[in-house]
């Protein structure tokens, strides 16, 4: 039986969890408003989940934009919502979210026009949702306890990335999820929608015209008549400028090729010598 050599150790489990974790750097790096926010909602999912049932309500509606908190703080109400969630246990659920939509989006856009793009929806989605709460509650068609209804989440923001994610994708997969979010959308809001089925449709028609702050919106139009590439291709005149900076002294003639006048001459008499 032979003996079984000791072989050098694997070193491929080591080297995969390094790639791996420098993978999950660069990704996080690449996102940083995405990656702040959900650290954000994490640590405000564990004080909802580990206070009591008593607490736990009053600080989701103390932290809510209703028409109460947005008649009594404006502004607060307004950025603190986008920072809670109604069910903790749903966090994971929201994870996956973000990294899908916000992370792609922002790493497309930049930090600054993903954030303009979101918190503009967030904002104008949710003015717009309360205002129907109070259209209703003024037609006695909701009663007046709406005015401190729960209005909290992070959905508003993530219907406007699902929107602006439309660019992203190259033809034809762009047209099937644009399909998609209509559908997912727009059937609850054509059937019994509530107010927050208002506020998504209104961030995802916000995330649709944001198409100018896009690189694709950006680019600078096509014209049919100019070939592409044409600047690239030296013309005529600039063979001519090349041929005027060379010279009459660059091009090599028989008599630079014979040397001078005599030289031959002189060669010969020092052969017959």
């Amino acid at each position: 039986m032979k003996p079984v050599l000791p072989g050098r150790p694997l070193r491929w489990p080591a080297h995969a969890l390094r790639r791996s974790v420098a993978w999950v750097r660069g990704w996080v790096r690449s996102a940083p408003g995405t990656h702040i926010w959900l650290l954000i909602i994490g640590i405000t999912s564990l004080v909802v989940a580990s206070a009591s049932e008593g607490l736990g309500q009053f600080l989701l509606h103390r932290t809510s934009s209703n028409i109460h908190e947005l008649n009594e703080h404006p502004l607060p109400s307004l950025l603190i919502s986008g920072f809670w969630i109604e069910r903790p246990e749903s966090f994971l659920l929201y994870v996956v979210m973000f990294e899908l939509l916000h992370a792609n989006v922002e790493r497309w856009l930049g930090t600054w026009r993903w954030l303009l793009i979101v918190g503009a929806a967030h904002c104008a989605a949710t003015l717009a949702s309360q205002e129907l709460v109070l259209l209703a509650i003024e037609g006695h068609r909701l009663p007046r306890s709406m005015t401190h209804v729960v209005d909290i989440g992070v959905s508003y923001g993530l219907a406007a990335a699902a929107g602006v994610l439309t660019y992203r994708l190259r033809p034809p997969w762009c047209y099937g999820w644009l399909i998609g979010v209509l559908l997912f959308f727009g059937v609850p809001l054509l059937t019994g929608a509530t107010f927050t089925d208002f506020g998504h449709a209104v961030s995802l028609v916000l995330g649709l015209v944001a198409w100018p702050l896009t690189p694709a919106g950006r680019e600078p139009p096509y014209e049919p008549g100019e070939p592409a590439g044409e600047g690239d291709r030296a013309g005529p005149a600039d063979e001519a400028g090349r041929a005027d900076e060379a010279g009459p002294a660059d091009e090599a003639g028989p008599a630079d090729e014979a040397g001078p006048p005599g030289a031959s001459g002189a060669r010969k008499d020092a052969q017959d010598r």
